[in-house]
This record gives structure tokens, C-alpha cells and sequence, in this order.
């Protein structure tokens, strides 16, 4: 079964080659594909080298444009479709998401259709962040689940493996979300399709280097585009 990690990059410079080689180091046999945004940082030449160093392994793509992680995620979804893989991961660049919970979401993607790294399903488990910023993330998915109805306590999380048939019938191109609303809108089209969606507990931990891309148009997309899913769904458009 042939695996890949996707890897979304906007100067990530100080983290790539580290989670590259983690990946790399874990016993599971993963392939990574880097979707970079065309750092101005260098990250993708970070990359470029490496890939002498990992031939058969790692795979890039440089985009024009920076339009979004759901943008850059569906991109490397359609890559991945087109070269194979069964099973196919979203996983942040900045050690957020531990390299070695991989291994977790491939196994409990065995049972299921998709499986998410879930900071919420057992209690709260974050490390590192703001209070403030907690305590958003973790009312963002009560917000979610209570809207859209959907048995998912993470509805935020961007740690996830999906099984081949899922992105191949969710309908990529319907995806409209770009930000954290991306990843809300995946699983809501995966439930809705009826694929089984399954939660992995797992720890978060905020980046130690590097700057986040939060931001308030992200947030704001977010809020609105659940309320427009809703609505799609209720009027038979979704």
C-alpha cells in the first residue's frame, strides 16, 4: 500500500528538513509530497536539495500562487490520485503534529474511511498555546459540531488520512474553504457521502519555530462558510 504525506509550505524554512527527515526515519515506508507556495524564504530549494538525498521519496510541487492551504491541499490531493497512492495524509510542516502519530492514523485508517488526529476527543489536549487561542479553536468545532451536526470533536484539526476512495468521490472541485474552513468542509462532504470518519487522540503542540498563519480572514471564512454549508445542504447544493 503506497502512502503519502502531504506537506503545505509558506516559508518553512527552519522546519523542513527536520520533518522531512523524521517522516523519513519512521518504520513505516511514507512518501511526502511538499506543496510549496513559492516561499520567498527558500523552502523550496531546501527541498530540491534533499531530494538527491531521497530520489524515490520526496516529491514537490511549487505553485504560483498562494491561494490557500485548502487550495495547496487540493492540489496534492489530485497528485496523489494521479500517481497511486491508497492512502493519503494532511500533516502540518512545523512539528504541531507529531511525525510519529502517522503511524496511529494509518493504523486506525485500516478500519475506517478517514481518520483524524484529534486534539478534543479525549479532554483537551494542547500544548504551548495561548490560552486565548485554545479556548477558540476548542468553541470553533462546539460551534461546527452544533451547526452542521456532525459527531466530529475536532472539526479544525489538519492532521488526517484519508483512504483513497474518499478523495476520490468527495468531489475536489465542489471544495470551496480555504483556510480551517478547508478542513471543516472535508469532513462534513465525508460524512455526508458516508464514509466512516473515525478520531485518533493525539497531542498538539504549537510551533516552536517559524510564524503561524492565523489570521482574521481565516476566521472569519470559517464562521460564514459553515453557515453556507448548512444552507447548501438544507437547499440540496452541497
Amino acid at each position: 500500500m503506497k502512502k503519502l504525506v502531504i506537506i503545505p509550505t509558506y516559508n518553512e524554512k527552519e522546519n523542513i528538513e527536520n520533518i522531512i527527515s523524521t517522516v523519513f526515519a519512521l518504520k513505516e515506508d511514507f512518501h511526502i509530497l511538499v506543496v510549496d507556495d513559492s516561499s520567498p524564504d527558500g523552502t523550496s530549494e531546501i527541498v530540491k536539495n534533499l531530494q538527491a538525498t531521497y530520489p524515490n521519496h520526496l516529491n514537490l510541487i511549487v505553485r504560483k500562487v498562494k491561494d490557500g492551504l485548502g487550495k495547496a491541499y487540493i492540489h496534492g490531493f489530485k497528485w496523489a490520485l494521479e500517481n497511486n497512492y491508497d492512502y493519503i495524509f494532511e500533516m502540518d510542516a512545523d512539528f504541531s503534529h507529531n511525525p510519529a502519530d502517522l503511524n496511529k492514523l494509518f493504523e486506525a485508517c485500516q478500519k475506517a474511511d478517514m481518520s483524524i488526529g484529534s486534539r478534543y476527543c479525549k479532554g483537551v489536549n494542547v500544548v504551548n498555546w495561548p490560552m486565548g487561542r485554545v479556548l477558540l479553536s476548542y468553541f470553533a468545532s462546539k460551534y461546527v459540531r452544533t451547526i452542521l451536526g456532525i459527531p466530529i470533536h475536532d472539526t479544525t484539526a489538519g492532521f488526517v488520512c484519508f483512504s483513497r476512495k474518499v478523495l476520490e468521490e468527495i468531489g475536489l472541485d465542489k471544495i470551496k474553504l480555504k483556510g480551517y474552513g478547508f478542513q471543516i468542509e472535508m469532513k462534513f462532504r465525508a460524512i455526508k457521502k458516508g464514509f466512516k470518519v473515525v478520531e485518533v487522540p493525539i497531542i498538539f503542540t504549537n510551533r516552536e519555530l517559524g510564524e503561524s498563519k492565523m489570521n482574521g480572514g481565516i476566521i472569519h471564512e470559517a464562521v460564514f462558510g459553515v453557515l453556507n454549508l448548512k444552507w447548501k445542504c438544507i437547499i440540496g447544493q452541497l
